[in-house]
């Protein structure tokens, strides 16, 4: 990739300079607690390369789908604490975005500082579809840099989002790719290139609709694809069967049953699941056939026999990616399957990518270890539009396109 690096902004030295990193920290939060902080840990190597090098470091970041304008529950607050925690050094919040409390933050930096400016998305023009409004907020945020100023890219969890902090500040200041950016685009052109045989691919989470282009885009490319999750629901109506209360796109069955018709050896979708009489954590629990799901009951979790399977393919895979849980994991009763699919994974020798989102926090909450995966990647869906064969905009940029 024909980008400027991090590693090249730092051999040009950064000390007493300011440096923007964008960064994705849009963690899980249960009141202002973070319960996975692991976009947090996985922007730590860059920040503390610019820090360590004597660079004046101000972060952006969002958190969450506030509307263009401060929401408390959206605060960065929590996510300041602990990347303080985790650099040994106070990182200041910025009580707005560009405003009077950003300019007074930035300019009380001394060299190896760190500051996070506040939700980005506080601010409308962060996603506006005109173009001006968020060129105008781009040259906001490059006057915080000041003389000598430079951009780092290393949220790769937006590079697919054409917004201001990921977008269109690389056109208005200097701009390098950070390590993370580079190392996901790494991992995920082995996925695209000529992938180790056999390729499978594990999709789950709770919509067709959602992961229709991927599967399209994969189907010419790999051995098996195993379809669990929510969206295994509208499978199994495009086979005929009933689903009872199961979550089911009707208007994707007809879709679903020509893929499996013109892939049927190659999708695999479950053959027991787990159902419930209600979308509780105390409802009452059966496991029956996937085609004989009762009347008023829904599917949460993929079956025993079904996990077996799934774990059977993984196991004699060379390339394995996983994006989305294979059923509601949060629920102790229905994470079974997931868990069995992140384990077998674990156990296999294969290169293994984890595809962001929901699959990388069940690996933290089900206790799994991380270095047992190949990469766990920190973009849900940038991974997936890249898996599509589609343009990240913020990444483009860098290239100098777009």
């Amino acid at each position: 990739m024909a980008v400027k690096t991090l590693e090249d902004l730092l051999a040009e030295g950064v000390s007493g300079r300011r440096v923007l990193v964008r960064s994705d920290l849009n963690v899980p939060l249960d009141g202002s607690t973070i319960t996975d902080d692991g976009r947090v840990r996985a922007a730590l190597p860059t920040i503390r390369s610019l820090a360590e090098a004597g660079a004046r470091v101000i972060v952006a970041a969002h958190l969450g789908r506030p509307k263009g304008t401060p929401e408390a529950k959206y605060s960065l607050r929590p996510v300041a604490d602990r990347l303080g925690e985790l650099l040994g050094k106070e990182v200041r919040l910025a009580g707005d975005v560009v405003g009077e409390q950003a300019r007074a933050v930035v300019a009380g930096l001394a060299d190896g500082d760190v500051a996070l400016l506040e939700n980005v998305r506080f601010d409308p023009r962060e996603t506006s579809k005109v173009e001006d409004e968020r060129a105008e907020l781009a040259r906001d945020l490059a006057a915080l840099t000041g003389e000598g100023g430079a951009f780092v890219s290393d949220g790769f969890g937006v590079v697919h989002r054409k917004q201001a902090s990921v977008y269109d500040v690389a056109r208005a200041l200097p701009a390098y790719a950070g390590g993370l950016v580079l190392a996901e685009l790494e991992v995920l052109s082995k996925l695209t290139g000529a992938p180790q045989r056999p390729y499978v691919v594990v999709l789950g989470g709770s919509k067709v609709s959602d992961k229709l282009a991927v599967i399209e885009a994969l189907l010419p490319k790999v051995d098996r694809l195993l379809i669990g999750g929510g969206m295994a629901f509208t499978f199994l109506a495009a086979q005929g069967h009933s689903v009872g209360s199961s979550l089911l796109e009707q208007d994707y069955v007809e879709t679903a049953r020509k893929l499996l018709a013109e892939h049927a050896d190659k999708i695999v979708v479950p053959s027991d699941v787990v159902v419930a009489d209600k979308f509780a954590a105390d409802a009452a629990t059966d496991t029956v056939a996937a085609e004989k799901i009762p009347d008023g009951w829904m599917g949460l979790d993929i079956g025993p026999r079904t996990t077996e399977h799934f774990a059977a393919e993984v196991a004699a895979a060379k390339t394995v990616f996983w994006n989305g849980p294979a059923g509601v994991f949060e629920m102790a009763p229905f994470a079974a399957g997931t868990k069995g699919v992140a384990q077998a994974i674990a156990d296999s020798e294969a290169f293994s990518v984890v595809g962001g989102g929901d699959s990388a926090a069940a690996v933290r909450v089900l206790g799994l270890p991380e270095e047992k995966f190949s990469h766990i990647s920190t973009g849900g869906g940038a991974s997936l539009e890249y898996l599509e064969g589609k343009e990240l905009p913020g990444v483009a940029v860098l290239e100098g396109g777009a």
